[in-house]
């Protein structure tokens, strides 16, 4: 169809779909399980250390702006951890796909490894 080219996908979603699992934040290793989910066009989700979580994420590959995130509200033992998740992939800005290593990062030198998971 000569119309395909201008509904693809443009976004990290479009680049490096699947599901991915969070390693470290700004170089320290995260234990707390959280995932990122780049299956649905436009949106990203995923389940942080204690709530799943979604948002839309329209911008196109590299940049990376996650519109505001709603998660469900269960508490947890991992509260800390998933202050710490919500807060550092809002300050994310742009995106690097490399096999399954997926790295989210912004101009302030914070970083984000996720690897995706099979």
């Amino acid at each position: 169809s000569p119309f395909a080219t201008a509904c693809a996908d443009e976004t990290l979603t479009g680049y490096a779909p699947g599901v991915y699992r969070l390693e470290e934040i700004d170089g320290a290793r995260f234990d707390w399980g959280a995932t990122l989910d780049l299956t649905e066009e436009g949106r990203i989700s995923g389940q942080a250390p204690c709530n799943s979580y979604s948002a839309a994420q329209e911008a196109p590959y590299p940049w990376f702006q996650p519109g505001p995130i709603a998660a469900t509200r269960r508490a947890c033992l991992h509260m800390s951890g998933e202050a710490e998740f919500f807060e550092a992939l809002g300050a994310m800005t742009l995106a690097e796909a490399s096999g399954p290593v997926l790295i989210l990062s912004n101009d302030a030198g914070r970083e984000m490894v996720f690897r995706r998971e099979d």
